[in-house]
């Protein structure tokens, strides 16, 4: 959990989607695109931040429950069965060093912002710093993050947590997981075609 006047200071520009666009899922899909490395031989880890045990922190759980099931290629980490939360993120992140050679990371959390921000999706480049919205201090997240602010802060964030309507959590969550799914599928393609063109060139210059 994060709070948004900690983190888009530096970035005023950074792409927001309100959850009831009609388009959400689309222009989900094209902006991670646009944030994804043109390396295509890197791999690509997803971090889903947060736990099953609270309404407004159950984001992260629940995305990754979702795409864990309908993408091959990206790396997840973080579901409602094996949540990643502040208990157990440092170790998490250890793991991910060891096993993946160089990753891309996602980071993906619940934030708290201001009124007027709740519902909206926002999408940037660099790190979170999750654990800010309940005064943890946990190590930064992440080449770019998803975040989706799910509540008011100022006051309380805890009990703000619990009292989080999760229709808004379960919508925003089903709409940033279909706007993966579809960014893996077109980027994977991506990937195909790059190789393809690679061997391709190989093949000219053999012949």
């Amino acid at each position: 959990m994060n709070l948004k006047s900690r983190l888009f200071q530096s970035d005023p520009q950074q792409d927001r989607i309100y959850y009831e666009n009609s388009e959400a899922v689309q222009l989900l899909s094209e902006t991670l695109l646009k944030h994804l490395p043109r390396l295509y031989y890197k791999p690509i880890v997803i971090i889903c931040i947060g736990t099953d045990r609270s309404t407004g922190d159950c984001l992260g759980p629940l995305i990754g429950s979702a795409i864990k099931k309908e993408i091959a290629h990206f790396h997840v980490y973080g579901t409602l069965k094996d949540p990643v939360h502040a208990v157990n993120l440092e170790e998490t992140l250890e793991m991910i060093k060891e096993k993946h050679n160089n990753p891309f990371i996602i980071a993906i959390d619940a934030c708290l912002g201001r009124l007027k921000s709740v519902g909206y999706i926002q999408v940037d480049k660099g790190s979170i710093k999750p654990g800010a919205g309940v005064n943890k201090d946990l190590p930064a997240v992440g080449d770019m993050h998803i975040t989706g602010i799910v509540n008011i802060s100022g006051y309380m964030e805890f009990l703000v947590l619990q009292n989080t309507r999760l229709h808004l959590v379960m919508s925003m969550a089903d709409i940033i997981s279909h706007g993966i799914i579809s960014a893996e599928k077109a980027y994977v393609e991506k990937r195909v075609e790059v190789r393809s063109k690679w061997l391709d060139s190989q093949d000219s210059v053999i012949n």
